[in-house]
């Protein structure tokens, strides 16, 4: 039972924690395959990210997570009101 009382406290702490990977700054990121795998979210256009991707076993995507700092406009811009 001590044994027990002791793992797992020791494989909570070694397990890999399951964190945003995604950063909401940029609106692409790069993602990076090989023996670790990751996110890196620093990219302000595709063919930014594109160039860094190339050669490398990685591809380009968009952040779902980006914030982006426009407002929306409005919904119909065409109508005007009339007197």
């Amino acid at each position: 039972m001590r044994i027990l009382a002791l793992a797992i406290p020791l494989i909570a702490t070694l397990a890999p924690a399951n964190a945003q990977t995604y950063a909401p700054g940029y609106p692409v990121c790069l993602q990076v395959y090989g023996p670790i795998n990751y996110f890196d979210c620093r990219y302000t256009s595709l063919p930014q990210c594109n160039a860094s991707a190339s050669g490398r076993a990685a591809q380009c995507v968009v952040n779902p997570y980006f914030a982006s700092a426009e407002a929306p406009g409005p919904i119909y811009p065409h109508r005007r009101h009339y007197r």
